[in-house]
């Protein structure tokens, strides 16, 4: 199982200074990749969880740090479609594969914000039908001399898209969402799935095997795709007989890692953003930079 590491994207400690200096000692010690997250706004009463009061873009974020790294891979988890455009999407990603090297992992969700949803214009309605043409259109742009689509949702002129990604044929495109639908519309289409923040690690080789059956359905080899766990690691000093998995102590996340892995995970980066001491405006930001260098060492991949 690789192993990535979230940089700092939500919180008091999401500066740039702070953000160089994650994504380059994580590279440093081995570190497969770096993953960030969309949150494009929060409730005027901040009753949401505190690491979404404050969210810096992610697209935006890993250009950041395509500049001061040069091996580590670079993903988001996730761009949600229905608040995005398929071309604008694709001009973005492609840049960034450049800037990047052909370092870029592209995850797609259909968020879950009414808020967000109403802001941007976007319709729940057959969205999940949406989405499978949203990825149509995304590769074609990615990868066809000539782009001419039109299609329930989408109407692209016969067009062209300069330059291309580095990636060939594309980069890749992981999908998220937890429902069964979703878990299907990932092995179907996509490169490989992506658990969010509030998956059930218990329960993670079941939805792997949804994502596999679905794949296998489809005439796709089951073998070829990647499973990508967002890690929402909470160090503490002590954890309880039913602790949740990746809350405890550094040796309690440690064994954890194993136990996803042979659950079918094949990529695990760890995800500080989403600890309330960590990822929230209020925290102390060089406390959160203290735990960040603890964590990075003890679970680094040449541990």
């Amino acid at each position: 199982m690789e192993v990535g590491f979230a940089p700092p994207v939500s919180g008091s400690w999401a500066t740039p200074a702070n953000m160089i200096h994650v994504a380059r000692r994580a590279e440093l010690l081995g570190y497969h990749s770096l993953w960030t997250f969309q949150r494009l706004l929060a409730p005027a009463d901040l009753g949401w969880s505190e690491t979404y009061h404050s969210v810096q873009d992610p697209l935006t974020t890993l250009a950041f740090l395509a500049a001061h790294t040069t091996r580590i891979r670079l993903g988001v988890a996730v761009l949600n479609m229905p608040f995005l455009s398929p071309v604008v999407l694709a001009k973005q990603t492609a840049t960034l594969d450049i800037l990047a090297g052909g370092r870029l992992d592209v995850g797609l969700g259909l968020g879950w914000s009414d808020e967000e949803y109403q802001a941007t214009g976007a319709s729940r309605h057959r969205r999940g039908r949406r989405a499978a043409e949203f990825v149509t259109v995304l590769r074609s742009l990615w990868q066809d001399d000539i782009v001419a689509h039109r299609g329930e949702f989408y109407q692209v002129p016969p067009t062209r898209m300069e330059p291309k990604p580095v990636q060939r044929p594309h980069p890749p495109i992981l999908l998220g969402g937890q429902a069964p639908a979703a878990l299907r519309r990932a092995g179907r289409l996509a490169d490989g799935w992506i658990s969010g923040s509030q998956a059930d690690l218990n329960g993670i080789a079941d939805a792997i095997a949804t994502v596999r059956t679905a794949a296998a359905d489809a005439g796709r080899d089951p073998g070829s795709l990647r499973f990508v766990c967002r890690g929402a690691v909470k160090v503490r000093r002590a954890g309880s007989a039913d602790r949740e998995p990746l809350t405890g102590t550094l040796a309690h996340i440690r064994s954890d890692l194993g136990r996803l892995a042979e659950a079918g995970v094949t990529e695990l980066f760890v995800d500080l953003n989403f600890d309330p001491e960590i990822g929230s405006p209020s925290a102390n930001a060089q406390a959160s930079l203290r735990r960040a260098d603890e964590v990075l060492d003890a679970l680094a991949p040449t541990y």
